[in-house]
């Protein structure tokens, strides 16, 4: 399979050793890079009480992951967008961690040949949300802000060192697509 096939109640793909490898070290990636946010807790239980941020995050690819949610052409967009952030981002990045944690999962389970996956339709959901955060950070490590920016980078010389990123990005953007097509009725 070259990408994600649909069956009864999920979708199945046949991923070979090297491209388990690849798709579990960029998740382990991203969830370092997601653990990078706030300042650790003493108390877990006051941990659930603790308000979210309200400042987007400085490193680009969590800046691109948790966008300010109103449009920064508004007078009190910064205050809007401060606000909603408080109160969803602790949220939204617990899922984001165990949409990459599922994968992670679900690719060790193959075990070390890999072999094919097959995901039920809860799965699904999570391996969509993983794959889209995957191919967002790796774009924006790229600096793909339009598609015209994905475009330029496919005229790459061979040597240059963003070669293989362009390859896993054009990869991600694949397996999302067929994921999509496979769940959709």
């Amino acid at each position: 399979m070259e990408g994600f096939e649909r069956f009864p109640g999920g979708a199945a793909i046949r991923l070979g050793q090297a491209e388990a490898s690849i798709l579990r070290g960029l998740a382990d990636q991203l969830l370092e890079l997601l653990a990078t946010r706030g300042e650790p807790v003493d108390d877990p239980f006051a941990a659930i009480f603790e308000p979210g941020p309200s400042e987007p995050p400085a490193d680009p690819v969590l800046a691109r992951l948790f966008p300010d949610a109103y449009d920064a052409e508004s007078d009190d967009a910064g205050e809007r967008s401060a606000e909603f952030r408080r109160f969803t981002e602790n949220d939204l990045r617990t899922r984001k961690r165990d949409d990459a944690k599922s994968l992670i999962a679900d690719l060790d389970a193959l075990g070390p040949g890999g072999g094919i996956l097959s995901l039920d339709e809860e799965d699904c959901r999570r391996w969509l949300g993983a794959l889209n955060d995957l191919r967002l950070a790796l774009a924006t490590r790229l600096g793909i802000a339009t598609e015209a920016d994905a475009e330029a980078l496919y005229d790459l010389p061979e040597d240059d060192d963003r070669v293989p990123a362009v390859i896993v990005y054009s990869w991600l953007n694949l397996l999302q697509d067929s994921l999509v097509d496979a769940v959709m009725p």
